[in-house]
Parts: C-alpha cells; sequence; structure tokens
C-alpha cells in the first residue's frame, strides 16, 4: 500500500530536523533509529549493509565516532510511491581561502513504510572525493574515531 507523499514528507522532515539536533550536540546518534522499523536494512557506503534495528542503533553510534565536527546540510527531497531521494553534504569543517566549504554531496534513498518510519535507507557518495577533501582540509579524526570495516558485508 503506497503512503500519502505528504506522510512521507513529513517523517523525513522529523528525520532531519533529529539529526539537526544530533549534530548540535543536543542528541546523539542513535536517536535516528527511531525512524527504522525492527527489521530495517541500512546501506552504506563504507561500512556495507546493516540488518535490524540493534545493529542499525550501533552502527549509527559507532560510525560517527571522530566525526563530531562534521554537519550534514539537507538540500532537497523528492518522493515517488513509497521511495524519497534525498541529496545532502558530507560538511568537513573549515573553508577554503575563496570562502567555499570542505564537502561532498551525499545521496540517500529511503523506503518509507508507514507510521513514521523507513524500512530502508541506502546512503551513496563518492568516497574517492571524500578521501581529497580530508586531505586537502588537514582535517584528522576526533578521539575515539572507529574506521570503517576492510571487508564491509555487501
Amino acid at each position: 500500500m503506497a503512503h500519502s507523499e505528504q506522510e512521507i514528507r513529513a517523517t523525513y522532515e522529523r528525520y532531519v530536523a533529529t539529526r539537526d539536533r544530533v549534530e548540535a550536540g543536543e542528541l546523539g546518534w542513535n536517536a535516528l533509529a527511531a525512524f527504522f522499523t525492527d527489521d530495517a536494512t541500512f546501506i552504506d557506503p563504507a561500512w556495507g549493509r546493516v540488518e535490524g534495528i540493534a545493529a542499525i542503533r550501533e552502527f549509527l553510534v559507532e560510525s560517527m565516532v571522530g566525526l563530531e565536527d562534521w554537519e550534514f546540510p539537507h538540500e532537497w527531497a523528492m518522493v515517488q510511491g513509497d521511495q524519497l531521494i534525498s541529496r545532502w553534504q558530507n560538511r568537513l569543517p573549515g573553508r577554503r581561502g575563496d570562502g567555499s566549504f570542505y564537502e561532498a554531496p551525499g545521496y540517500s534513498l529511503m523506503t518509507y513504510a508507514g507510521d513514521g518510519r523507513f524500512s530502508r535507507e541506502e546512503d551513496m557518495l563518492n568516497m574517492i572525493h571524500v578521501g581529497e577533501l580530508i586531505r586537502e582540509s588537514g582535517w584528522k579524526p576526533g578521539s575515539g574515531f572507529n574506521a570503517p570495516p576492510r571487508n564491509p558485508r555487501r
């Protein structure tokens, strides 16, 4: 059963508002787990496939340690059926001499399951671009940084 675009967008807007609160240090990354079904799948380009709410909650926390100074500003979202795609930025701290940000775009494809929850999120971004930005900016990970697994489950 397809859900209304209004319902999907309203849920996503709450998701982004929660993420904004996480970035501001008001909530932990695990707060985003409330937006996923118990059997959800999250696919990250560096960490791979994560299945089930408990594993997603753990992934959200573990993968973000040491990245507390990054931001992920939302740019836009589109809905078709129960699918939502959004564009956002991976923004490192600081700016170049010309005032531009060190940032690389990311896209999320999310499947809405109803009741304010998503059953799937697949994030896509160019990891080579992110690596180049890290080198260019001189950014170093914060304390406790966890590197992604060498051979993530795809």
